[in-house]
């Protein structure tokens, strides 16, 4: 649904409070795994899960938000539902995995 950038822990409380699923995207303009995976992660969200919005968030522009939800390490994945977060991975993950993850849950949502 979207894809941009959130830089405030304000931007991002609005957003889990509007959506009912996130994927909030952590990286750095430096890693080049997740510059190769991101796209790769998004377009499997949005075949499979297209009303999840995602979100990319630079650690390096806001420290606040990594702080906060405890991300030190590049790339990590959140997702929510429902305002609340339900998966983390980091670093070594598979999306496929990630995928299947979501899909119970997301399936009793809407059931």
């Amino acid at each position: 649904m979207s894809d941009e950038s959130l830089t405030s822990l304000e931007a991002l409380q609005r957003v889990l409070e509007a959506d009912e699923g996130i994927l909030l995207y952590f990286s750095t303009p430096q890693c080049n795994v997740c510059k190769v995976l991101r796209p790769k992660l998004i377009a499997l969200f949005e075949e499979h899960y297209p009303e999840i919005s995602h979100y990319y968030i630079d650690i390096t522009e806001a420290p606040e938000i990594s702080g906060q939800y405890g991300v030190f390490a590049v790339p990590t994945i959140l997702v929510f539902l429902d305002g609340k977060e339900f998966i983390r991975k980091s670093r070594n993950f598979s999306p496929a995995e990630l995928i299947e993850e979501v899909r119970r849950p997301w399936e009793l949502m809407h059931s």
